[in-house]
């Protein structure tokens, strides 16, 4: 599996086994994996080391309309940088959002709601024509993460994590490596970025995922969760 993956990677990136096995589904099923990327602090190396193998692989963004400016900026930079071809915003339904949400303050009463039509349910929609789709989630990035595999069963579809077992210091340094540019709010204090609404900066000492659904006791948006068919 290794001799798929691009000979542009450093080695000691192609030694690890997660990439081998993303390298292994984008080259058996062709047409059939779309990554799935939030365009945040973290999402510019695993879209680097995709758009090597294969920089025509869908790459499908949830535009939930409540992203920061920055966000918004930073996809389209990272899309040219990386010459990214098949880019994909996924939206709310209108109709949706006009019953459920017609003020654009769902995300301040029931903010699991807000997560589930502007996010769970398009990005359902979207998948419904790829078997195989690609995450970015890491086991160091929260508790609720720690057991995650490279290969997980999603319902009707598999899910892979090629980066789980990396550690943030380890991206960080393979971004570096790679020279690949930084969002704009992670020197700002966003370690990690989500809605505008519902992200705040982290103070020095805090944990990466604090400024997440502050002060709710929510944790995840709701994307990673099992779905059963």
């Amino acid at each position: 599996m290794l001799s798929l993956l691009p000979r542009a990677l450093p080695v000691d990136l192609a030694r690890r086994g997660g990439l081998a096995v993303m390298a292994e589904a984008m080259a058996r099923c062709p047409g059939e994996v779309a990554v799935v990327s939030s365009f945040g602090a973290d999402s510019a190396l695993l879209l680097a080391l995709v758009a090597e193998i294969d920089p025509a692989t869908p790459v499908l963004f949830l535009d939930t309309g409540k992203h920061f400016p920055e966000t918004l900026s930073y996809r389209l930079h990272l899309e040219q940088h990386l010459g990214l071809t098949d880019m994909r915003a996924i939206h709310p339904a209108p109709a949706q959002l006009a019953r459920r949400d017609p003020t654009g303050g769902l995300h301040l009463v029931i903010p699991d709601d807000c997560c589930e039509i502007r996010k769970i349910g398009p990005l359902e929609q979207a998948l419904s024509a790829f078997p195989i789709w690609i995450s970015g989630r890491r086991r160091d990035q929260a508790s609720t993460r720690k057991a995650i595999a490279w290969v997980e069963q999603d319902g009707a579809r598999t899910k892979l994590n090629p980066l789980a077992d990396w550690t943030h210091e380890e991206v960080k340094r393979a971004a570096a490596q790679l020279r690949l540019p930084a969002h704009p709010l992670e020197a700002m204090g966003y370690p990690s970025i989500g809605c505008a609404p519902c992200t705040r900066a982290v103070a020095p000492g805090e944990d990466r995922r604090a400024g997440r659904w502050s002060g709710t006791g929510k944790t995840e948006c709701g994307i990673h969760r099992q779905r059963i068919r």
